[in-house]
This record gives C-alpha cells, sequence and structure tokens, in this order.
C-alpha cells in the first residue's frame, strides 16, 4: 500500500512584526502539492486564491481544518458540509460550518503554460 505525504502549508499569523503588506482580502497564488485534488489540479499547478470571494457547494476552496490548510471541494449534503477530495484514495472531511473557508480558488496554471489556465469563477 502507497504511503500518502502530506504537505504543511506555513502560514504566518497576522499581527506579527513581519506582517505582510497583502490585505487579508487580496488575492494569493499557491502550488499544488500531492494528488488530493487529482485529476482536475495536478502537482506544480499553480492555483490563485480569492479570500474575499463567497464559497459556495461545488467551489475548490483553502480550508482551514485541524490546525492546518487544506485545498478540497466544497460540498453540501443533508448532514452539513464537507471538503471532498477529487482523489477517491482520500476521505471527505466534514466541518460544522463555512467559517473554516479562508479561501475560494478563482483560477489555475501550469507555470510556462499560459495556455494551460483555467478560470473557475469570475
Amino acid at each position: 500500500m502507497m504511503t500518502r505525504k502530506t504537505f504543511p502549508i506555513a502560514v504566518k499569523a497576522s499581527g506579527t512584526e513581519n506582517q505582510s503588506d497583502c490585505g487579508d482580502a487580496e488575492p494569493y497564488a499557491l502550488m499544488v502539492l500531492g494528488d488530493s485534488m487529482t485529476p482536475e489540479f495536478n502537482e506544480g499547478e499553480i492555483i490563485i486564491i480569492e479570500p474575499a470571494s463567497r464559497a459556495a457547494a461545488g467551489t475548490y476552496i483553502l480550508a482551514f481544518h485541524n490546525e492546518e490548510y487544506i485545498f478540497r471541494q466544497l460540498t453540501q449534503s443533508d448532514t452539513g458540509w464537507c471538503l471532498h477530495p477529487l482523489n477517491a484514495a482520500y476521505p471527505d472531511v466534514p466541518i460544522a460550518d463555512l467559517s473554516a473557508v479562508k479561501g475560494v480558488i478563482t483560477q489555475k496554471s501550469l507555470p510556462g503554460r499560459r495556455s494551460a489556465s483555467k478560470i473557475y469563477i469570475g
């Protein structure tokens, strides 16, 4: 059985001496690591996160869960909200409410391949 590798995302807490010049609502980019969101998102692709965008069922989001950031698709069922990986090798993660959502993925691209870009919401 293949062991899945996790990739924690280091995030600097706001309010520190070295606080970034970016506002809380400024979009930012992250690189996809791992295979939990394949086949739609592959390792090495760049995703753009819009912290001020509204999350809805079916959108791809960045959430803070169990003291780490996690990239998943937001789904909703009769029992509540869930962080859903596209790769079936990973489990769904139920969340109590949308306060865990820290941003919505609005675009992806493959570095050096402008034609490989895809926009998810406008």
